[in-house]
């Protein structure tokens, strides 16, 4: 028994930490701390050359009035960091990555000088340039700094230049005041907006209900496109994987299963043995050979159903001590326990079957010889 109690202890430990990573994951991805849900509309305009935001009061006004679809809050928001811009250097498109900053950024400076707080504040035009855009770009460092660059209609002077290595916490082209980069825009207008919906909303389906809104009456539906991420689908094929490796993990526990269940076949061939005379008896006072068959099947089937239920208790408060140190708590299903109570009672029968077959096919002169 102590095998089978091992091995099903070590199984639904597995299982019920790996529901427990499951169901806080899922949590935390789909849904706030008081059970409400959000999502993020996109707006992505058609003409690179198009600089105002996607989203504004209009929109705002009318996403928050779908009280039927669940939405409870509306927030558009605006991108600061590694986002996509057009700008013009030497007359020529460059599709780079930008980062619009409030303060001094942290950044390590090859050349040049930095930005800071004050630029933000008055709208100067200037910005940081990364070293690979810089060589890529204009040939060489001294030649970069002073340089001119156009984006959303202003022309922008290169002050500094910085070294985007793995150290360093901007991995973009450009680094922006963003004072200047939001110029004229207040502060309800962006290129997204985060959309908050009642607990237990569906918000794949009423989401995309939104979008159908935005794509009839949204302010600027003819100058660009909404997107949003179905996070039911994404969530979905997250808790797919966390399962497969939850399984995986418990198929390699369940070995010590088969091994237990060959100890289990060992010593039900052994009791025969033992037990030679005792099947003598019966099957002198009128026993069938089924009758023992039964017998010695029903005893390895207890014996490992038996372990299996005791290794279920043991896995259950082994996953729960461990959930004490986790910062999640162990999930433990009736499936668990079909598991736990079906496999034990398999292995007992597989590994039961051939004792239980040699036992009843003893024959009665042989035994009293």
């Amino acid at each position: 028994m102590l095998g089978i109690i091992i091995g099903i202890t070590s199984v639904i430990t597995i299982i019920s930490l790996g529901n427990g990573v499951k169901k806080a994951t899922l949590k935390n991805l789909q849904a706030t701390k008081t059970g409400k849900q959000t999502v993020t509309i996109d707006y992505y305009v058609n003409d690179s050359n198009d600089y105002q935001a996607g989203f504004d009061q209009a929109d705002h006004t009318l996403l928050k009035s779908k009280n039927d679809l669940g939405v409870s809050n509306v927030k558009i928001q605006r991108v600061t960091k590694e986002f996509q811009i057009t700008a013009v250097i030497f007359d020529t498109n460059k599709n780079l990555t930008a980062t619009a900053v409030k303060d001094r950024p942290g950044v390590r400076l090859i050349a040049g000088k930095n930005i800071s707080s004050y630029d933000n504040s008055v709208q100067n035009q200037r910005l940081l340039i990364s070293k690979q855009t810089a060589l890529k770009n204009f040939k060489s460092i001294k030649g970069t700094l002073g340089a001119s660059i156009l984006i959303n209609g202003l022309s922008y002077t290169v002050v500094g230049i910085y070294a985007n290595n793995n150290e360093s916490p901007y991995d973009t082209n450009l680094i922006l005041p963003q004072g200047t980069y939001f110029q004229g825009q207040v502060n309800d207008q962006g290129n997204s907006v985060q959309i908050t919906f009642s607990k237990g909303s569906k918000i794949s389906k009423n989401t995309e209900h939104l979008v159908t809104l935005l794509k009839k009456k949204g302010s600027h539906r003819n100058k660009g496109e909404y997107s949003f991420t179905d996070m039911g689908e994404l969530l979905s094929g997250i808790g797919k994987v966390i399962s497969a490796l939850t399984y995986f993990v418990s198929a390699i526990a369940g070995i010590s299963l088969f091994i237990a269940g060959i100890g289990v076949m060992n010593m039900m061939y052994i009791s025969v043995s033992e037990r030679t005379q005792e099947i003598g008896i019966r099957l002198a006072v009128g026993a069938s050979p089924r009758d023992i068959m039964n017998q010695f099947l029903l005893e390895a089937v207890l014996l490992t159903t038996f372990g299996g239920l005791i290794g279920f208790g043991l896995g259950v408060g082994s996953a729960w001590l461990f959930s004490l140190l986790l910062p999640f708590k162990a999930v433990t299903t009736f499936g668990s326990f079909i598991l736990a109570f079906s496999v034990s009672t398999i292995v007992g029968i597989i590994f039961g079957i051939l004792p239980a077959k040699q036992a009843a096919n003893k024959n009665l002169i042989d035994i009293l010889k």
